[in-house]
C-alpha cells in the first residue's frame, strides 16, 4: 500500500519519465531534465521565446496608444484627468481577474492576454511621458519659439527629446511589470515561462526543478530588459548622461 502512495507521489514528467534519481527525488535541481526539456515545440527554450514575444507585443502596443493619448493630453490639458481616471482604473483590476474577465468575451487565446497585458501598461507609460513633455520649461519652449521653431517643430527637436529620460523610465517599469504578468497569463494559455511554473512545477507534484527554471529565468528576463533599456536610454541621450557626469 505504501508503495502505491510513494509512485503516485513523484513527479511524472511528460517526455521524461522516471528514469532518472533526481526526477524522482525531486532534488533541487535537475540539470539532465533541464537539458532533455530545453529544446522542441514544447521546451522551456520555445515557452521563453513565447514569453518574450507577449512583452515585446504588450509594451508596443502600450506604448504606441500611451504616447497618442499624452500627446493629446498635453496639447489638450482637460484630457489629463479624464485619460488619468481610466489608466488608473484598468491598472487597478487584478491581472488573473481581467484574464478571466475577458476569456468569456474574446475566448481562451493569446488575444485575451494582450488585451490584458496592454492595458496595464497604460498608466506606467502614459503617466511617464506626459510627465517628460510637461517637464520641458517653459523658457526653453520659448527659446525654441524664438529660434523660428513652429509648435511641431518644437515638440520633435526640443520637448520630445528632452522627455525620452523619463519616457523611457516608464518603459522600464512598463517592461518589467508585463514580464511578471506574463507568468501569471500562464494560467490561462499553454504559453510564456507561467505555462512552465504552472504545468510542469504546481501541478506536477511541485516539482522543484520546473519551478526554479521558470522562475530564474523570468527574473533573468527582467534584469535583461531593464538593463537593455537603460542601455538605449544612454545611447539615444549622452547629453543627459553628460550632464549627470
Amino acid at each position: 500500500m505504501s508503495s502505491v502512495v510513494l509512485t503516485a507521489a513523484a513527479p511524472v514528467i511528460p517526455g521524461f519519465g522516471k528514469t532518472d534519481k533526481c526526477v524522482t527525488d525531486n532534488g533541487p535541481f535537475c540539470w539532465d531534465w533541464f537539458k532533455d526539456r530545453w529544446s522542441g515545440d514544447d521546451g522551456i527554450g520555445s515557452h521563453l521565446y513565447e514569453h518574450i514575444q507577449l512583452t515585446v507585443i504588450a509594451v508596443v502596443l502600450g506604448f504606441v496608444i500611451s504616447f497618442v493619448l499624452a500627446l493629446l493630453a498635453y496639447r489638450a490639458r482637460w484630457l489629463t484627468a479624464p485619460l488619468t481616471f481610466l489608466t488608473s482604473l484598468l491598472y487597478t483590476i487584478p491581472s488573473l481577474a481581467a484574464f478571466y474577465i475577458l476569456v468569456p468575451i474574446t475566448g481562451i487565446k493569446t488575444t485575451t492576454v494582450e488585451i490584458a497585458l496592454v492595458s496595464y501598461t497604460l498608466l506606467i507609460l502614459f503617466t511617464n511621458t506626459l510627465a517628460g513633455l510637461t517637464g520641458v520649461s517653459d523658457e526653453i519652449k520659448d527659446a525654441a519659439r524664438g529660434n523660428g521653431m513652429t509648435r511641431n517643430q518644437s515638440l520633435l527637436r526640443v520637448e520630445l527629446p528632452l522627455a525620452v529620460p523619463t519616457i523611457i523610465a516608464g518603459l522600464r517599469v512598463a517592461a518589467v511589470t508585463v514580464i511578471s504578468l506574463v507568468t501569471v497569463a500562464g494560467l490561462i494559455v499553454p504559453d510564456g515561462l507561467g505555462y512552465v511554473i504552472y504545468a510542469q512545477g504546481l501541478q506536477n507534484n511541485n516539482f522543484r526543478t520546473a519551478l526554479y527554471a521558470g522562475g530564474v529565468l523570468c527574473i533573468l528576463l527582467a534584469l535583461i530588459a531593464d538593463a537593455l533599456l537603460a542601455g538605449l536610454q544612454r545611447l539615444i541621450t549622452p547629453w543627459a548622461s553628460a550632464r549627470r557626469t
